[in-house]
């Protein structure tokens, strides 16, 4: 009997299958579809096409600003800079107003706007069986070939950076979607509306780290941590380069900012939806530079581990005394993302 698959990403086994029966064969493709891979690269003389596609389905609030900025951090991860977003709008029949399309229409022109590129296409249509906006953006961007960076890349020795923290997407949403519960919780306006702007301050965009970074060393790979959370970005991360990791549960608690939040819904903040994190591979040598030009930037920022050998699996250290102290085990991983117990 075949099998109902679960609401959020497609496990990473079957994803790997399905992604075999799809071989590229354009010698002028840098990366095309892989486990772990935030973007496609195409090869055009002396710089690079960069091309993304995510879509936004859990936000209805500034759904078209999510929209492009989400496409834009995956941009950032490979060090291009975005250029080009095009927006498929998927509008529910009965629900849709001109003030809803307007105020998309317009949330879309800011972000672009906010980081220096243009809206160049897409679709816009009122569908059936939707009771909430969707909104599939499509970013592309571009780098000079000796300055792309492979979400491939990592290195066994390299160091793990971590900015921002777990969950910051998600304690916005929670915030911005349910705040009924939130009340009934016992957070007050003034807590929620602090909430609620996470989503601008610190703010989702990766792209300004993922340049400070860039330019403080070299930068074997970056990932930004989408569903599922920093735990299955790090799995992602390890899967496209064939490597282990190893991370340590105190310094990832450095960056758990909004743990209260998580524990009253009964969430896992390693696995809630996590835009606005960006995770880092880079030499010792250089990770420590990079840790201390992010936070001269005003950007927090922890190193939580280390790239080891793949035959080392993804694992956690925790439970023991400080410093780094504890137990090895395996890393959480996430196929449905957390988020999705409170939108089911």
């Amino acid at each position: 009997m075949d099998r109902i698959l679960p609401v959020g990403k497609l496990n990473l086994d079957l994803l790997r299958d399905l992604l075999a029966r799809c071989p590229c064969s354009d010698p002028r493709v840098l990366v095309g579809p892989g486990i772990g891979e935030d973007v496609a690269v195409v090869e055009l003389e002396d710089r690079c096409l960069v091309l993304k596609t995510d879509p936004i389905t859990f936000a209805t609030d500034q759904i078209g600003w999510y929209a492009v900025h989400v496409n834009a951090n995956d941009i950032a991860t490979s060090g291009a800079s975005p250029r080009w977003f095009l927006a498929t709008l998927l509008l529910p029949e009965k629900l849709t107003t001109e003030h809803l399309v307007v105020a998309i229409f317009d949330q879309i022109s800011a972000a672009c706007r906010e980081i220096g590129a243009s809206l160049v296409g897409g679709h816009t249509e009122i569908t059936y069986g939707l009771d909430r906006p969707i909104v599939v953006g499509q970013m592309i961007g571009e780098v000079p070939k000796g300055h792309l960076v492979r979400s491939d890349g990592a290195q066994v020795g390299d160091s793990l950076l971590l900015t921002k923290g777990l969950g910051l997407e998600a304690a916005a949403l929670i915030a911005r979607e349910k705040a009924d519960e939130l009340r009934r919780l016992g957070y007050d306006e003034q807590h929620i509306e602090a909430l609620r702007n996470v989503l601008r301050d610190p703010g989702i965009s990766v792209l300004r780290e993922a340049q400070v970074a860039c330019q403080a060393g070299r930068v074997h790979a970056m990932h930004d941590p989408t569903e599922g959370g920093v735990a299955t970005g790090l799995w992602e991360l390890a899967l496209a380069a064939k490597v282990g990791v190893e991370v340590e549960e105190e310094e990832l608690q450095r960056l758990n900012h909004y743990a209260d939040v998580f524990e009253k819904f009964g969430l896992d903040p390693l696995g809630v939806i996590g835009s606005g994190a960006l995770l880092i591979a880079a030499g010792e040598e250089h990770a420590e530079r990079m840790l201390w030009k992010l936070l001269e930037a005003g950007v927090q920022a922890a190193i939580i581990g280390n790239v080891v050998h793949a035959s080392k699996g993804c694992k956690i250290r925790g439970g023991g005394q400080p410093p780094k102290g504890g137990v090895l085990r395996d890393l959480p991983r996430y196929d449905q993302d957390e988020i999705t117990k409170l939108f089911a």
